[in-house]
């Protein structure tokens, strides 16, 4: 099953771009569509694949983050295409 991932990453410290970057750049390197904008991070693929990838960046993440809120939305569709028409 195909899924679309929403994140924000919002550590609660002073120096939050270092860790937010960090995050991103491992979600770039690894094999799945990962798309950004100024407000969160898409990332898209199989759900058995993605969720397990996830499971373990974000724990990476937070080991390094004395305290984080990530916010995630999940759409079962691979939305990676989508383009507006208007």
């Amino acid at each position: 099953m195909k899924i679309s991932i929403e994140l924000q990453l919002s550590p609660l410290k002073d120096d939050y771009e270092p860790h937010i970057i960090d995050f991103i750049k491992h979600l770039r390197a690894s094999e799945f569509t990962v798309l950004e904008n100024p407000l969160s991070t898409q990332i898209y693929g199989d759900y058995d694949t993605l969720m397990p990838f996830l499971t373990q960046e974000i724990k990476r993440s937070f080991s390094e983050i004395d305290i984080a809120v990530l916010q995630m939305k999940i759409v079962k569709t691979d939305r990676s295409d989508y383009e507006p028409h208007f």
